[in-house]
């Protein structure tokens, strides 16, 4: 759903950056339309986006980022806006940065917001006045570029290339307790093998591994465990073997019988391309550096997995899938399975 959004919104726009999966930068220099009437382009792409998917959204526009991310706030907030609003014109920036507090700013935490309250400045309008020299000794070079653009001079400029993901985390709640470690150890060979998939795509290896597992603590009456378990490697890797054995020791670490886990998870993080130097291990067995034919091998997996649905995998994620992720919450299959089309009634 969130492609079909974002497929709509490039209908629009010469340059977008997907900043989120239900949130997109459209650059709109020089979209004759816009510019002859900003809110009708903005009520135009409201529209278009909700024929397309039957999803609402709100369109803020601005200057700057920073700007546009103030008039989606507010474009959601208030109704009279309609949706859409738009802060070019300098009053009526002002006019709202004087009733937004300064945490509803985009980039300013809460942490960040309660050091600003502390220093007398409560809204947006309060920090948009501040000397950007102060504010950038006082906090730091990121702060004083939210100054610079709440004042419509563009610091942030559109990323149109995604870039490579610096940690990738795959986990799942599950339909049902997991109590034995044999499950456990299968759910986390699956997570591992997602998460190598998408270390491969994007031509990355990753130098820190680290498992966690937890029960359910929304139930008082339940008893509570939770434990996480990391490990660097020597060497970057993207292999979906070395991932998965590496996994499971960490695994053996942490769990402890007893327990009915509801929540398992595996992350990886120290990611870098695989075309970067790094320490190099002689004496490597374990496939971490790589051979040209365990790279073979990996990409024939993947070019397997994406042609047929099943696909291939190692032995460790079982046979038998004994255990379900949660689905109250998935989206209906309107295009893909006959069983859930829409029913209209006419």
């Amino acid at each position: 759903m969130s492609t079909r959004v974002m497929s709509t919104l490039e209908k629009f726009t010469p340059s977008l950056e997907v900043y989120s999966i239900d949130e997109a930068f459209l650059d709109l220099t020089g979209v004759h339309p816009c510019h002859k009437d900003p809110i009708a382009y903005g009520q135009s792409i409201k529209k278009a986006v909700f024929r397309a998917t039957g999803i609402p959204i709100c369109v803020g526009m601005g200057p700057t980022k920073t700007l546009a991310k103030l008039a989606n706030f507010a474009a959601k907030k208030w109704k009279k806006t309609g949706g859409v609003l738009d802060l070019s014109d300098q009053q009526r920036r002002e006019r709202l940065m004087k009733i937004v507090p300064v945490g509803e700013v985009w980039g300013i935490g809460s942490r960040t917001s309660a050091k600003l309250n502390h220093l007398g400045i409560h809204t947006a309008w309060d920090l948009a006045i501040q000397p950007t020299q102060r504010i950038q000794e006082q906090f730091n070079v990121v702060i004083a570029r939210t100054v610079m653009e709440l004042n419509g001079i563009p610091c942030l400029a559109l990323e149109e290339i995604t870039p490579d993901k610096q940690q990738i985390v795959c986990s799942r709640s599950f339909s049902r307790r997991l109590t034995e470690f044999r499950e456990l150890s299968a759910v986390l060979a699956e997570f591992g093998c997602r998460a190598a998939e998408k270390l491969r795509k994007q031509g990355s290896v990753a130098g820190c591994i680290t498992v966690f597992i937890r029960t359910n603590p929304f139930n008082p009456n339940e008893p509570q465990y939770q434990r996480s378990a990391s490990i660097k490697l020597d060497t970057g890797t993207q292999d979906t073997r070395v991932i998965g054995v590496t996994a499971n020791r960490l695994l053996e670490t942490i769990y402890k019988p007893g327990y009915g886990y509801q929540k398992a998870g595996i992350q990886l993080s120290h990611i870098h391309s695989e075309a970067s130097p790094g320490q190099i291990d002689l004496f490597d067995y374990a496939g971490n550096n790589l051979p040209a034919e365990n790279r073979v091998l990996m990409k024939t997996i993947d070019q397997i997995n994406r042609r047929f649905p099943k696909g291939v995998s190692i032995a460790s994620t079982g046979l038998d899938k004994t255990w379900k992720p949660k689905t109250e919450r998935i989206s209906q299959r309107y295009t893909t399975d006959w069983r859930e089309l829409v029913t209209v009634k006419c």
